[in-house]
């Protein structure tokens, strides 16, 4: 479950309700096109947007239309009592696994995420993935604090930020976590410009936001890399480029969001509030690079 490619669906939204037919159906896209999990819940899910009784109905949702792929929630929260009511509802719902990021509005010490991921994990019955995402979260993990956690009875993954750009380097970062970490740990790449660059260098998994609406090109970067066909795997990867500094300019999930309303597999707007799809310059650009890249 927590290797190869872990797709990251979108959830969409209007300020009223879940789009509950509309989520449905990227699950189900996702379970046909054969990927290796299904992550609801992550940041391209909009978790923090949403209340409990919101995400307990989503991951019911997912599980039900994954066709038996496997499913793993996200369930980060501020409050350590949240996340623990959250993946009751996660592990009651079915899912395979859980996901957990450091969620916080006051900066957390090492200590403190260390305490998050004990008492987590000494309540759980399903694997545990740490989501190592400090772009959203603000807290950055040393690898010494993810050796004591991967420690820590249930954890399975570690999702890590991107890796250099330069295989040797690359391939050292991922090294360096690997002699640290227990064996059955796995490590998995996020930063979908750095998918196939972390998966050569020796990730287990590809914890993908792009898959999670358009999985087909993630899903051959993935199997080319993890057959040792490292060229093509870059080569696919390289053709994403323009799609890559989109991400970069405008954030992925605005970049991916849009282009599912272009696509017509979500409605417009599919966002929570504030935060908006692209529009204009940017929503036009975004629309070419869809019929060049044909992404579907």
């Amino acid at each position: 479950m927590f290797s190869g490619l872990s797709a990251f669906p979108l959830t969409p939204l209007s300020e009223t309700a879940i789009d509950e037919t509309a989520f449905a159906r990227l699950i189900e896209r996702l379970a046909t096109a054969g990927v290796d999990s299904i992550a609801a819940l992550g940041s391209t899910g909009s978790y923090a947007y949403l209340d409990r009784a919101e995400r307990a109905r989503i991951a019911r949702l997912a599980v039900r239309h994954a066709g038996g792929v496997p499913v793993i929630v996200g369930i980060g929260a501020l409050r350590t009592r949240e996340v623990l009511a959250l993946a009751q509802d996660a592990q009651q719902a079915g899912a395979q696994g859980v996901l957990l990021a450091p969620v916080s509005y006051q900066k957390l010490s090492d200590g403190e995420v260390f305490g998050l991921y004990e008492d987590v994990t000494r309540e759980l019955s399903v694997p545990l993935c740490v989501y190592d995402n400090p772009g959203t979260t603000h807290f950055e993990f040393s690898d010494a604090l993810h050796a004591r956690i991967a420690r820590l009875p249930r954890v399975a993954s570690i999702k890590i930020p991107p890796v250099p750009a330069d295989p040797e380097a690359a391939r050292a970062r991922v090294q360096r976590l690997r002699a640290l970490i227990p064996a059955q740990v796995t490590i998995g790449i996020s930063g979908d410009a750095s998918g196939a660059t972390g998966l050569i260098a020796g990730c287990e998994a590809w914890y993908s936001a792009l898959a999670g609406t358009f999985p087909r090109i993630p899903l051959a970067i993935t199997r080319a890399a993890r057959a040792g066909n490292a060229p093509e795997a870059q080569r696919l990867s390289g053709q994403l480029a323009p799609l890559w500094a989109l991400f970069g300019q405008y954030g992925s999930l605005r970049a991916i969001a849009t282009a599912a309303e272009l696509a017509g597999l979500v409605p417009a707007p599919c966002l929570p509030r504030p935060i908006q799809s692209l529009e204009g310059e940017a929503r036009q650009r975004l629309g070419a690079l869809l019929d060049r890249l044909e992404l579907t």
